[in-house]
């Protein structure tokens, strides 16, 4: 069983522009059709690279594939309210089983409480507290999946506010130490497995802060 956990790249959202064009058309007589796109590194399913809050660190290019490909360890919180904190008791509970080098996937199913293409996604998110992210960064996953807007401080950018960078605790504590993110996957309530077989792999940009991903788990 594969399953496809990748937002798909729509045009008219309101937070990530797409420009998209098709030069050719085959219905004048031309005998190819070439679609261009232009999106933010940072939009849909995407992962980060630590120079994205970090001057001068590594980029898409210092990421080693076996960091994102994997067994991953699935952390089932999908009986999670909205806007409640996830801490340290929840993984506890949800993702002992994960062991150090494997890939932490979050399966909050988010996108079936909210609809990812609206404001509403954000606002009033479940997100990871720093004690959260310490519990992570001290198993040592290569990576952390997430299929909701991990940290608390996404809903005051999207209201026009920057809070300091240590607010924003995924990236401060786990991204800074080294540890992927692999952000804003969907369709996570496919997955009934307690593990599952992974891959996020990102676009192939040279020097870059993020890439967009096609990101799926399988079994078997």
């Amino acid at each position: 069983m594969i399953y496809d956990l990748t937002m798909p790249m729509e045009s008219g959202h309101f937070r990530w522009p797409l420009e998209r064009d098709k030069k050719g058309d085959f219905k004048a007589g031309d005998i190819f059709e070439v679609t261009s796109l232009g999106v933010s590194c940072h939009g849909f399913t995407h992962l980060d690279a630590p120079c994205h809050m970090v001057p001068g660190g590594p980029t898409t290019d210092d990421l080693e594939l076996s960091r994102v490909m994997g067994t991953a360890a699935v952390i089932d919180l999908s009986d999670i309210a909205p806007n409640e904190e996830i801490t340290a008791r929840h993984l506890d509970r949800a993702a002992q089983h994960l062991v150090p080098g494997q890939i932490a996937l979050f399966r909050t199913c988010w996108d079936k409480q909210r609809d990812w293409r609206t404001p509403a996604y954000w606002h009033d998110a479940p997100y990871l507290s720093a004690e959260a992210c310490r519990w992570l960064r001290e198993r040592s996953p290569t990576s952390v999946a997430f299929d909701f807007p991990q940290d608390h401080t996404i809903r005051r950018v999207l209201d026009g506010e920057m809070p300091p960078i240590e607010e924003h605790v995924s990236h401060d504590i786990l991204l800074r130490d080294g540890i992927t993110l692999i952000e804003y996957l969907i369709d996570t309530a496919q997955i009934t497995e307690q593990t599952v077989q992974f891959a996020a792999l990102p676009l192939k940009l040279p020097a870059s802060d993020g890439a967009p991903a096609r990101v799926i788990a399988w079994t078997g």
